[in-house]
């Protein structure tokens, strides 16, 4: 069983940058891909970002790319979410989700058994 503990949100202005961490626990983190998800008021849940066991692949949403990059430090356990040039529209709770082992970094939610409690990020223009 993996234990998902998300930090490092808050509040930011337009333009500006925040950084999530997650921490894991309760699994070989090196076994499991891990994917960075957002939900706003009013709408579904959205992937944001994908990486694999490696960290060699990653994946984004269009509405993140080449703002936001999720990278891994299998030495420590924890995965991150750097955000920069934020706008109003990325304003939402962002959960860190996990595979099972050796599951592949897909879009889709229910590829992710494991979900962190979420962390709320808001942006002001």
């Amino acid at each position: 069983q993996v234990q998902l503990v998300e930090s490092g949100a808050g509040l930011a202005q337009a333009g500006g940058s925040l950084r999530l961490s997650c921490a894991a626990s309760g699994g070989i983190f090196s076994r499991h891909s891990f994917g960075w998800f957002r939900q706003a008021p009013g709408k579904e849940r959205e992937s944001v970002a994908r990486i694999g066991w490696s960290g060699s692949s990653t994946y984004y949403a269009d509405s993140v790319k080449g703002r936001f990059t999720i990278s891994r430090d299998n030495a420590k356990n924890t995965v991150y979410l750097q955000m920069n040039s934020l706008n109003s529209e990325d304003t939402a709770v962002y959960y860190c989700a996990a595979s099972r082992e050796w599951g592949q970094p897909g879009r889709d939610r229910n590829e992710y058994p494991y979900w962190g409690q979420g962390t709320q990020v808001t942006v002001s223009s």
